[in-house]
């Protein structure tokens, strides 16, 4: 029997790594997952005095584990695309080699007058947590969702907008300078504040009718906090209904996003199907 040409052990590279609807692709992202948190968990603890002072020898070799573990998974991903440019300048790729380079450059930061550069390259180990979009696979009509929902969104945001301009005005006439609503802008701030149910409690309404103002502005904030929520909902619902079934990203590049019809990558234009 002839062995398998190299673009079958890639393209199988290729389906463990970007693609999480195998069983070994959901294994490995997992897996990478675990590794991932485990890491960011190390610099987080390794942050505390004294919990540096007795496992600090163990957080470094942990930490020299995990940068290995990263450099493999980011070489498998170059070799199991055929276009590994496009990967290394694409976000996530970007993303990759930032998570990588603090581990590998602070070889370079040693001695008694770098130790706080070496700390603070340590530091920028915790941008590992936005390798975390490689699991956002699944959900890319999201976006195409939230897209949708640009238009109502934005009219509903003008609407509440409204409200809380005449909110304010109106809590500006009723209250007295003295108890904080000295000017309209400082009202509205206190509209917003107060109907997006944050309520931080530096400006509040002393008289009877002010309180009453404020009652209403508080029940309109819960009424409308649902209004967004379910447009965008809706839209989500609307775009999973009609997802078509796609590779998560690209065999060529690796770039994912796809549009729900697509037979091309709209990247590179390569087949997104085999």
């Amino acid at each position: 029997m002839a062995s398998p040409a190299p673009k079958d052990w890639r393209f199988k590279l290729h389906e463990i790594i970007y693609e999480s609807n195998t069983p070994a692709g959901k294994a490995f992202d997992v897996g990478l997952l675990i590794a991932i948190f485990s890491s960011i968990i190390v610099v987080m603890l390794d942050s505390v005095v004294s919990i540096h002072q007795h496992y600090g020898k163990l957080f470094n070799i942990m930490e020299w584990v995990f940068a290995a573990l990263f450099t493999i998974e980011y070489i498998l991903r170059l070799i199991s695309i055929r276009k590994p440019l496009r990967y290394v300048f694409s976000p996530l790729g970007i993303i990759d080699m930032v998570a990588l380079l603090p581990s590998y450059l602070s070889i370079f930061f040693v001695g008694a007058q770098s130790l706080l550069v070496f700390r603070a390259l340590r530091l920028l180990r915790v941008f590992r947590i936005f390798k975390l979009g490689h699991f956002l696979t699944e959900i890319n009509f999201l976006t195409q969702a939230l897209k949708n929902s640009v238009r109502k969104i934005s009219i509903f945001l003008l609407t509440v907008l409204t409200i809380t301009v005449i909110l304010g005005s109106v809590m500006y006439l009723v209250e007295k300078r003295e108890n904080g609503f000295s000017n309209i802008p400082e009202s509205i701030y206190w509209a917003i504040v107060t109907i997006t149910t944050v309520g931080y409690g530096d400006i509040s309404p002393i008289t009877p009718l002010g309180k009453f103002v404020a009652s209403v502005v508080m029940l309109i904030g819960y009424a409308i906090i649902a209004v967004p929520t379910g447009i965008i909902t809706h839209d989500i619902a609307m775009a999973a209904k009609h997802k078509k079934e796609l590779p998560e990203s690209c065999p060529s590049c690796s770039r994912e996003g796809h549009d729900s019809d697509a037979l091309f990558c709209k990247y590179c234009g390569a087949s997104l199907f085999r």
